[in-house]
């Protein structure tokens, strides 16, 4: 029987292998004693250690025969989550192309809102006779020959004496000369009857001297001045000076023409300056108008 060592005879890897065993022990006989208590505790440890090779093999069969199964649902959740970003891509495209649509109409609607309509002028009520007309002076009584105006048309004359009167300016019309038959005359604004006894009447809206279109200008021939007496002498290439508060514009005349009160075409606005002066006609009997043309030659 072999002599049991001494710890002094012990190596230390023998030693270390003894204290190994004897908590080994210890521990053993701990869980003996819990395990009969009824205090079981199952360690990991307790457990057998499964094998590699056999843990290998598992997983690769789990991996094989799962993943198999799994990929076409793995798939399928991939093409449907695609599909549904391809989707929502789409809704937010066509939200946003709406929304600047929506955002383009109410900025038309609001354009249209705040633009003002373009007011087109009103034309000047259009003249039913030609201005200056009056009954023979008979024993220096005279008056406005009414029955010249159709009888429908009175109200319309009466309603147009009653224009206002512009406010003075300087490019106003104040001064006409004739040379040719010795005129010599203010110009007021005007042509009714009040405004004809004081001397030359610009008909109102017509152009002043020296603008672009008629500027039409009447006067008695056998009253309040015969200023116009003698219109139907006057020649083509005669002058018509016309004076303003600032500058003095020459026309020539260019036409002569005796018309019927009613011809009121000749009142009519022109493209380039012109003058249109307008009398009773004949002498003493004025039945007619006499109509003397003239275009703007200089000015200034």
């Amino acid at each position: 029987m072999a002599r049991r060592k001494s710890s002094k005879d012990l190596s230390v890897e023998e030693l270390r292998r003894l204290l190994v065993e004897k908590q080994r022990i210890a521990r053993q006989e701990r869980l003996e004693r819990f395990r009969k208590t009824g205090r079981v505790v199952t360690l990991e440890s307790d457990l057998e250690a499964p094998r590699l090779d056999s843990l290998r093999s598992e997983s690769l069969f789990d991996d094989a025969g799962g993943g198999e199964a799994q990929a076409p649902r793995r798939r399928a959740l991939d093409y449907f989550l695609l599909t549904v970003e391809v989707l929502a891509v789409l809704g937010l495209v066509f939200l946003l192309f709406n929304g600047l649509e929506v955002i383009r109409e109410l900025n038309r609607e609001v354009a249209l809102s705040l633009e003002q309509p373009t007011l087109t002028p009103t034309p000047p009520i259009r003249a039913v006779v030609l201005p200056s007309g009056h009954t023979p002076p008979i024993n220096g009584v005279v008056r406005p020959n009414d029955a010249e105006i159709p009888e429908h048309l009175r109200p319309l004359v009466q309603s147009l004496a009653n224009i206002p009167v512009p406010t003075p300016g300087p490019e106003q019309a104040r001064r006409i000369q004739i040379p040719a038959i010795g005129v010599d005359a203010s110009i007021v604004q005007g042509d009714g009857w009040e405004q004809l006894k004081k001397g030359v009447g610009q008909h109102i809206g017509t152009a002043n001297p020296g603008e672009n279109g008629n500027m039409v200008l009447s006067a008695h021939n056998d009253v309040f001045g015969e200023i116009f007496r003698y219109l139907d002498q006057l020649k083509p290439g005669d002058e018509i000076i016309i004076h303003t508060q600032r500058q003095v514009y020459v026309y020539v005349v260019y036409n002569t023409v005796v018309v019927e009160p009613t011809d009121v075409q000749y009142m009519d606005p022109t493209v380039a300056p012109e003058v249109t002066l307008i009398s009773c006609y004949p002498y003493l009997v004025d039945t007619q108008r006499i109509i003397v043309q003239g275009r703007l030659k200089s000015g200034g």
